[in-house]
């Protein structure tokens, strides 16, 4: 190596360490900034059913963004573990799947487990329970009504084949591709009870109204073209309330947070009432094979 190389060798070296002598207080600062705490509110609606004197509240928590999940519930759950152990809430699965967090999260109904901090706004988020709903304690509702309409529309398959003997029994019910497609965008439901708390026709009429959530199981029923009860089903709702209440507003659709029609499957159980539609036969007939 010569002279004029080594010499370059170690120049560039001394120009290195300048370098990151005068990059260390920036780096440094950079550093201090990173570990200070990104606060966001929440405020949340708090109620003691233990307290019947103490009104109803909202009560504000600050959670440290950067020790924190993204979604909402992870804020809960931090809340709740770390801050307010008295804070109550319904979780379970926390992928959207169960409903059980279902809660109105900065003027909308959806997933606490799926909807995201907005870490952008330097407003606090508020968190209520489900609107128009008794409520059981902080943001947890009471879904008993709710329940006891699913149950009303007997969700479960009904046939009128009794077949018991081992000779007649049916093994499975047969359905072609193309009915099995219709229950697209009606069996994913899971009952989180979004679309129905926001419906204003479930507010003011939730004793006999069986508001878009029930409705679009009902049909899920109605249209499956293994289910005998079609008429059976259709003649429990040809009152005036269970399902001509619906006024197609369509805030269901809007804030479903599976990205549903219950809007849509009310409609079609109008036409059905209405005689404007039927049911169509099945391509296939569901009990075509026996052993």
């Amino acid at each position: 190596m010569t002279k004029e190389m080594q010499l370059l060798k170690i120049c560039r070296g001394s120009f290195s360490q300048v370098r990151l002598l005068h990059m260390s207080p920036a780096v440094n600062a950079e550093a201090k900034k990173d570990s200070s705490p990104r606060l966001k509110t929440f405020s949340i609606y708090r109620w003691n059913p233990d307290q019947p004197d103490q009104k109803p509240y909202m009560q504000e928590y600050n959670v440290d963004l950067k020790q924190c999940g993204p979604m909402v519930l992870d804020a809960l759950i931090k809340i709740k573990n770390e801050i307010d152990p008295t804070l109550t809430f319904r979780r379970s699965c926390r992928e959207g799947i169960c409903g059980s967090c279902a809660m109105n999260i900065g003027g909308v109904n959806t997933l606490a487990c799926i909807s995201k901090i907005d870490a952008g706004s330097g407003k606090a988020t508020k968190i209520y329970p489900l609107p128009h709903m008794y409520v059981v304690k902080d943001l947890v509702p009471d879904m008993n009504n709710f329940y006891q309409q699913y149950r009303s529309i007997e969700p479960w398959l009904q046939r009128k084949d009794t077949a018991t003997t081992k000779s007649g029994e049916v093994q499975q019910y047969l359905q072609s591709i193309d009915d099995r497609a219709k229950l697209d965008g009606l069996y994913e439901c899971i009952l989180c009870a979004c679309c129905s708390t926001s419906c204003p026709s479930y507010w003011w009429n939730g004793d006999k109204y069986l508001g878009p959530a029930v409705l679009m199981q009902a049909y899920r029923w109605i249209i499956d073209s293994r289910d005998d009860a079609t008429a059976k089903r259709l003649d429990k709702m040809r009152d005036p309330f269970s399902a001509f209440r619906c006024h197609t507003i369509m805030n269901c659709t809007r804030t479903c947070p599976k990205s549903l029609n219950p809007g849509r499957a009310i409609a079609e159980i109008k036409k059905l009432l209405g005689g404007v539609a039927s049911k169509p036969a099945p391509q296939m007939n569901p009990v075509g094979l026996k052993q």
